[in-house]
């Protein structure tokens, strides 16, 4: 069975991509994944926040004192550029995995400002990421804020970065947008040759012990898929980019709805969290199973079969379907 896929112009063996996640700060880990069979790896974020922060505390620890002592005026203090300040380790890491495997790696970075993020663009361009994604975090928390604005700053972080870099560029996005389906293209037009869907949001929790406000990281289920199976159907054959099934992708189903749907390829985290490395070679096995069962000779033949333009019911995915699952549901009470 030809399962090969295509992805920001990449050519894989297979629709499996291992997305950010613990599994993917090792080159061990790497290793075991690329064995079981996963075409591409993204790595872990590389946060903007913590590098500002390392930084900064770095120079206030080396300019601790130096106004009160005349000696240290004026090249006391070792230069900057010899302290890893954050991005050192990341770097290094992407450089150790670009050494050890065969399948490409692809750079994640998490910014908060146009400059940090074309700044560390570049660097993990220089560092030899086959490709990068923007993993965009904004939360519209400003009650002053309005929504084309907050659009704006998304549209400009891709223009900026695509204007610094020369490789691939995949644009990880949530989909609270008042037309998701424009804000794509719009996306698009701004630079991105790849959009995943979708985001995962963590939320905060309370804690009613110590009332106090903290993370709460959540791992996916296969239920979650939904929401990114509608907009890939819609999304495919109607915008020029690679497109990407991400957050609750756990099982050979989950993978064969998507990309019947219209995925290029499906990547998973919590799936592989829960199950280990191995469970990337169950799911291709699946895969392939069903590919044969039904007579297809490639995935590229099963791709998009039921997206919306190719969908014999188009209404399924639009608001016809939310009506169907209220009015039929039944409960036995």
């Amino acid at each position: 069975m030809n399962l090969a896929t295509k992805y920001l112009g990449l050519d894989l063996a297979n629709p499996i991509v291992p997305s950010s996640s613990p599994l993917t700060r090792n080159v061990e880990s790497l290793l075991a994944l690329e064995a079981a069979g996963a075409a591409a790896v993204v790595m872990p974020s590389l946060f903007e926040e913590q590098i500002e922060h390392e930084a900064m505390a770095v120079h206030a620890a080396l300019d601790y004192g130096s106004e009160i002592s005349a000696e240290s005026i004026g090249g006391y203090f070792p230069e900057m550029d010899d302290y890893n300040t954050g991005a050192g380790d990341y770097l290094d890491h992407l450089r150790a995995a670009k050494e050890a495997l065969s399948i490409p790696v692809i750079a994640s970075l998490n910014g908060d400002s146009a400059g940090g993020w074309t700044l560390y663009a570049r660097i993990i361009e220089d560092a030899g990421a086959d490709a990068l994604e923007l993993n965009i975090y904004l939360i519209a928390a400003d009650t002053e804020r309005p929504g084309p604005q907050v659009a704006d700053e998304y549209l400009r972080l891709v223009e900026r970065v695509r204007a610094a870099v020369t490789i691939p560029l995949a644009v990880k996005v949530g989909p609270y947008f008042t037309s998701m389906a424009h804000m794509a293209g719009r996306l698009i037009e701004s630079g991105a040759d790849g959009l995943v869907l979708f985001n995962r949001f963590y939320q905060p929790d309370i804690d009613l012990e110590t009332l106090t406000v903290g993370p709460n990281l959540v791992l996916s289920t296969s239920e979650e898929m939904r929401l990114v199976l509608r907009w890939m159907a819609i999304l495919h054959d109607r915008v020029d980019a690679s497109l990407a099934a991400t957050t609750g992708v756990h099982t050979s189903e989950d993978v064969l709805k998507l990309i019947l749907a219209g995925a290029d390829v499906t990547m998973m985290a919590s799936a592989l969290l829960k199950h280990g490395t191995g469970h990337v070679s169950t799911v291709l096995e699946g895969v392939e199973q069903w590919l044969e069962r039904g007579n297809y000779e490639s995935l590229d033949q099963a791709r998009g079969s039921l997206s919306q333009r190719s969908s014999p019911d188009p209404s399924a995915f639009e608001r016809s379907n939310y009506m169907h699952a209220l009015t039929e549901y039944s409960s036995k009470y």
